[in-house]
């Protein structure tokens, strides 16, 4: 085990761990669900501007039942996860305490930060639609609503509704409309799938490329992600680009593009908060 990346209580304790000749100021315990090769480079740059030593346990899921078991004998500081969905699971859940900071209300705007401050976002993602350039007109959809008009019956292919990209864009129906709006939104998007809900985000391009569908909703990032990737470019330049609700959104009180958030929330029983305050505000501030 390298401590380096994974930090044990246990092993703490009875001294398991070789440590180098290293001596740290202090250090912060993160607890997350981003890919490290996303964040390593980030925890690496605070490290050295500040001494603070970052240790880090990535995992993909059961981060609020390890969270609930640990109790007060947490060693986490830090919850460092994408979708907003989680961060209010863990605040609702009593596991995360509020912080009062200027540098991060300085560079967080509101809507993006949790009142209290129990959380703060950290990137953006927007839920955007992709058609294919050869059979869907520029024009022919611009909405989330337009994604149960009875004309693409059999042409939408999307991901699991269960998962968090899709709930989140769910819940953000169900506030702008009510729920029973959402209900029937849901039910005519059902109703037009061109298959059972499978795969992730890219393979409802790839479905687009090959036939299967016409139109999908996808996270943003992943068309960058493809046009770089040999294997995925031809993916990438069969399907258009929509950004959903944008005519007149405030006008007609639309919620224009949906835009979810990663983040990152101090727990209720971090061992070295000040530390882990001022990681919060160097990722706020890069």
């Amino acid at each position: 085990m390298k401590c380096g990346h994974v930090f044990s209580l246990a092993a703490l304790a009875v001294g398991l761990c070789i440590f180098t000749s290293t001596v740290f100021a202090a250090e912060v315990n993160v607890y997350s669900y981003r890919k490290p090769k996303l964040i390593d480079p980030m925890f690496a740059v605070f490290t050295q501007k500040t001494g603070i030593k970052v240790n880090s346990v990535y995992a993909k899921k059961g981060m609020l039942e390890r969270l609930k078991q640990e109790g007060s004998n947490s060693p986490a500081d830090l919850v460092f996860t994408v979708d907003i969905g989680r961060l209010t699971d863990i605040q609702n859940a009593g596991l995360t305490q509020a912080v009062q900071s200027d540098e991060l209300e300085r560079d967080i705007p509101a809507q993006f930060r949790e009142p209290n401050g129990h959380w703060f976002g950290l990137t953006s993602r927007a839920r955007i639609i992709v058609t294919s350039v050869d059979r869907v007109g520029a024009d022919d959809l611009k909405t989330y609503e337009d994604l149960t008009d009875v004309r693409w019956k059999g042409r939408i292919c999307t991901r699991s509704g269960k998962h968090p990209y899709m709930v989140a864009l769910t819940a953000s129906m169900i506030a702008h409309y009510g729920t029973e709006k959402a209900k029937d939104w849901l039910t005519g998007l059902k109703a037009n799938l061109a298959r059972k809900p499978q795969g992730n985000d890219r393979a409802q391009v790839k479905a687009i490329k090959e036939g299967v569908c016409d139109v999908a909703v996808i996270n943003h990032y992943y068309m960058a992600k493809m046009l770089k990737d040999p294997k995925q470019v031809s993916w990438a330049k069969a399907v258009r680009v929509t950004f959903p609700n944008q005519k007149d959104f405030r006008l007609l009180h639309r919620q224009g593009t949906h835009m979810n958030i990663s983040g990152v929330a101090l727990t209720k029983h971090a061992p070295n908060r000040d530390a882990a305050i001022a990681l919060m505000e160097f990722l706020a501030s890069a």
